[in-house]
């Protein structure tokens, strides 16, 4: 049984591990951070004109050589984008802590990110599931480096590791 999911999130990427045990803890070393899935925010991959119609915001020329301003809400495009993210990992959250029945989840990411993801899943979260968080954005490191870094902080178990 995996005992916690581990979803480490910035603002473009969401990776997915698992905590599993070591089936022979006399011989192996264990537990291990293995990383079971990963999604990223497509919105965020896109430059440019593919995302927008007019690369540049706030500007826009009138006759002869007057320009005027205006706000085109692009903020408002980018908390959307940004929610349809979080609604993206909460999904994945979910269905991977039921594929492995997992009854911890820790989530470690930006806090802007973290903010969101927290609103989306906290209305979803059941009994039987515990929630941990850290605001730090590890989403580059490896996974043992990021298994590391959680059993310092005690938020995972260290990883024991047999010398043979």
């Amino acid at each position: 049984m995996n005992q916690s999911l581990v979803a480490v999130i910035d603002g473009t990427k969401a990776r997915f591990f698992t905590l599993q045990s070591a089936s022979l803890p006399e011989y192996q070393s264990g537990p291990n951070l293995i990383e079971c899935n990963a999604i990223s925010d497509r919105a965020k991959e896109l430059q440019g004109k593919e995302l927008w119609a007019n690369i540049k915001t706030g500007r826009n020329r009138g006759k002869g050589n007057n320009s005027h301003s205006y706000d085109d809400r692009r903020t408002n495009h980018l908390n959307q984008f940004e929610l349809r993210f979080a609604k993206e990992i909460v999904n994945q959250i979910l269905q991977l802590t039921q594929r492995y029945r997992s009854p911890e989840v820790v989530l470690v990411a930006e806090p802007q990110i973290l903010g969101m993801v927290r609103e989306v899943l906290n209305p979803l979260i059941t009994k039987n599931l515990k929630i941990k968080e850290l605001t730090k954005d590890l989403c580059k490191l490896k996974s043992q480096a990021i298994h590391e870094y959680l059993a310092k902080k005690d938020i995972l178990p260290a990883r024991k590791v047999v010398l043979q």
